[in-house]
């Protein structure tokens, strides 16, 4: 299994957070739209032979563009967002993006009217579209999230499953992934109190180390075949050394499993 990390974990210019993961040893990173889309950062990604494996779509939105707003205008303008990093994805290659929702459950009609767009066009690109759980937002549990998409009934939607918003939520990691099934798309692998969205390293917070390898142990016997990616958040206290630690774990758990 590939272990990937969101390129936003480290600060500062492209250039240098591209050779900070590497010499971490990633070879897969995730960006944000409009992110690492430059000639320069471009450039490094290829001499330094790094692959992008997804996109997160929701990042950098303009303020007048809402995937779940009433206003059709405001949707419209969100979905021609989502096609730009639609676009940026498909450029590098990338097989897998994601969005995340609003935070009014009110207006989740509207946000399924732009799922289902945006899951069209990012179809025509041979782009899997994931939506995540969020705590906090319009659909905060995983369980909830795969209800959602089985009711939109669109083939080219799926979970974005994080391991850290599932500790807020309460759910269990191994009862996801199985309820999930084909529908995974995306994993992300964060740490915190079991309160906040607090994105520590791994094993930082209530994560157990018997709690990750059931949770990397049961992805290895599901359908899923993409990575696990490592988001933490850039102002930890020293978030070069959080990546290296939480890297390692990982590694060190998945050579383990059978």
């Amino acid at each position: 299994m590939d272990i990937s990390c969101c390129a936003w974990a480290l600060s500062g210019p492209e250039p240098r957070a591209l050779n900070q993961l590497a010499e971490l040893g990633f070879a897969h990173i995730d960006v944000q739209t409009h992110t690492y889309a430059t000639a320069q950062s471009q450039a490094a990604i290829d001499a330094l032979d790094i692959q992008v494996r997804c996109v997160g779509l929701s990042f950098n939105m303009p303020e007048d563009a809402e995937l779940d707003s009433p206003d059709r205008d405001m949707r419209q303008r969100a979905i021609a967002h989502v096609e730009q990093g639609l676009e940026q994805a498909s450029r590098c290659g990338v097989d897998a993006a994601y969005v995340v929702p609003g935070e009014d459950p009110s207006q989740l009609d509207y946000f399924g009217e732009s799922m289902l767009r945006a899951a069209d066009l990012a179809s025509e690109r041979q782009i899997a579209l994931g939506i995540e759980h969020f705590p906090g937002k319009a659909l905060p549990t995983a369980v909830g999230t795969l209800d959602y998409i089985d009711k939109l009934d669109h083939a080219n939607l799926y979970l974005l499953m994080d391991s850290g918003h599932l500790q807020i939520s309460r759910e269990n990691p191994a009862s996801v992934i199985a309820q999930a099934g084909d529908r995974l798309g995306y994993v992300h692998l964060d740490d915190n109190d079991g309160q906040d969205d607090l994105h520590w390293a791994l094993c930082d917070g209530v994560l157990t180390r018997t709690e990750l390898r059931e949770l990397l142990g049961a992805l290895t016997n599901s359908p899923y075949m993409g990575p696990v990616s490592l988001e933490l958040h850039p102002e930890l206290k020293n978030p070069f050394e959080s990546l290296r630690k939480s890297l390692h774990l990982v590694r060190e758990i998945l050579g383990e499993l059978p």
